[in-house]
């Protein structure tokens, strides 16, 4: 995975704090958001070359303990003084400066995806043949939140399978569940559905959950709670569905114990949650070796932190479609132009330019900034 280059020197940083509004409120298990707050940052290495990065938490601590407020923090207070001034070979040396804080992984994606931004740059290879990816494009679903009604649901849906996603997700909740699910399988017959529970049972449901079953879902994502392990294996033991693992999967260690323990048959991997796409790798490298299925899930990321999605779901374990709408689906305006689009077969193209394979709206960028803040040696 390493990249060979010359040593690259961080001279200068900026971190912007962003507020981009969305199309619709968006409802999960967790809460809804009418904006997505976001965390940009930008280095400048002693040659010009500079490298784009977010961390795209939530500016409230429910899906993560991690917010847009601890990722500012945490790149102004502990992260970057380590690496300003120093001099690095390749993205692992980077990973493993920052090995010493703990936490912060929203801050540390930031950083890595930056820093793999600068090397592709320099080495002139694109982001994705770097990390060794194989596929050329890849496949996407489709997430649909909760709504107000079946009905909307159901819209949504139709509207998501004719513009040609390959599957759908569904928010779901207690109370939100088996009657919604039968709905949209007598709606929409055996079209590929995962189900996700943003932690919202536990073991109490378990009866809900068995029923679940019948339903023929390739997966249901995170049902019980956030950093369990234990009790997602006891559920898995009595039911068919594979689990999927989400927000209980911070690094490669958690993965590994996920597996052994019979937690989970599935690892969504998301840059943002495990730090970066150095650890993202180290994932799905674990996964692959032991027959995991894996797929890219998404957090609302701008088009710049999505960009480093597709190029981490090119890697050959990433057997599943991944959570990578375009920003129509979501956002207004996004912060790349032109921004990226899904053919009607369900696929988006893996830019194999080097960089971040699109062009940066700087305009945009600096329209939706609420804040900023800048280092320099």
């Amino acid at each position: 995975m390493s990249l060979s280059s010359k040593s690259l020197n961080i001279k200068s940083s900026e971190i912007r704090l962003l507020r981009l509004p969305l199309i619709s409120t968006f409802t999960t298990g967790f809460g809804s958001i009418s904006y997505k707050e976001t965390i940009l940052l930008k280095l400048v290495g002693g040659n010009g070359v500079c490298g784009w990065g977010e961390g795209a938490a939530l500016p409230f601590p429910n899906y993560s303990p991690e917010t847009t407020q601890t990722t500012l923090l945490g790149l102004k207070e502990y992260i970057l003084p380590l690496l300003l001034n120093k001099s690095f070979m390749n993205p692992e040396e980077v990973y493993n400066t920052l090995s010493c804080i703990k936490g912060f992984n929203f801050a540390k994606a930031a950083v890595d995806c930056a820093f793999w931004m600068m090397f592709s740059t320099i080495n002139q290879t694109s982001i994705s043949r770097s990390l060794g990816g194989v596929w050329e494009k890849v496949g996407i679903g489709e997430s649909v939140g909760i709504k107000k009604s079946f009905e909307e649901t159901a819209n949504e849906i139709n509207l998501r399978l004719e513009q040609g996603y390959q599957r759908i997700k569904i928010k779901i909740k207690p109370g939100w569940d088996i009657k919604l699910i039968e709905f949209i399988r007598n709606k929409f017959g055996n079209i590929k559905l995962i189900v996700d529970g943003n932690s919202s049972y536990t073991l109490r449901d378990l009866e809900v959950l068995k029923i679940l079953d019948k339903f023929h879902l390739l997966m249901i994502e995170q049902p019980l709670g956030d950093t369990d392990l234990i009790d997602h294996a006891t559920l898995q033991k009595q039911i068919k569905t594979p689990i999927c693992l989400d927000e209980s999967i911070l690094s490669a260690e958690d993965a590994r114990r996920a597996v052994e323990n019979g937690a989970c048959k599935i690892i969504n991997i998301k840059t943002g949650r495990v730090g970066g796409i150095t650890e993202g790798k180290k994932i799905h490298d674990y996964c692959k070796q032991n027959n995991v299925g894996v797929w890219c899930g998404g957090l609302l990321e701008s088009g710049i932190g999505r960009a480093f999605n597709i190029a981490l779901a090119s890697l050959p374990g990433f057997v599943y479609p991944a959570d990578m709408s375009p920003y129509s689906i979501f956002y207004k305006e996004d912060l790349i132009e032109p921004s990226y689009e899904v053919d009607q077969e369900g696929f988006i193209k893996v830019p194999d330019k080097p960089g971040l394979g699109y062009n940066l709206d700087n305009k945009r960028i600096n329209k939706y900034t609420q804040y900023k803040f800048c280092f320099q040696s």
